[in-house]
């Protein structure tokens, strides 16, 4: 069975940095376009970043710049490292993968003084 599992998430001093890992199990893994989302209290949940299996990435906007989305393929697993943290960025955090459908269990990020 295809599982995600985040970890990573915290307390962090704005201006701050966090990396978040997702290890994934299952076959395939390299083969598969893997992205990060995140759900702030109250909001949808939105794409924050995507990278595909030949290594392409993309960013939603508001984390362009101090966000980086990476991945090694040797241990299944993919990154979200975070820069330049905000308030704003205060959100659980998900792991997709977009073959599958599968989400993780989501890792809090809060980001406060």
């Amino acid at each position: 069975q295809v599982q995600l599992v985040e970890s990573g998430g915290g307390l962090v001093q704005p201006g701050g940095s966090l990396r978040l890992s997702c290890a994934a199990s299952g076959s395939a893994f390299s083969l598969n376009d893997m992205g990060w989302y995140r759900q702030a209290p109250g909001k949808q949940r939105e794409y924050v970043a995507l990278i595909t299996s030949g290594g392409s990435t993309s960013y939603a906007d508001s984390v362009k710049g101090r966000f980086t989305i990476s991945r090694d393929n040797a241990k299944n697993t993919v990154y979200l490292h975070m820069n330049n943290l905000k308030p704003e960025d205060t959100a659980v955090y998900y792991c997709h993968r977009y073959a599958t459908g599968h989400w993780g269990q989501g890792t809090q990020v809060t980001v406060s003084s």
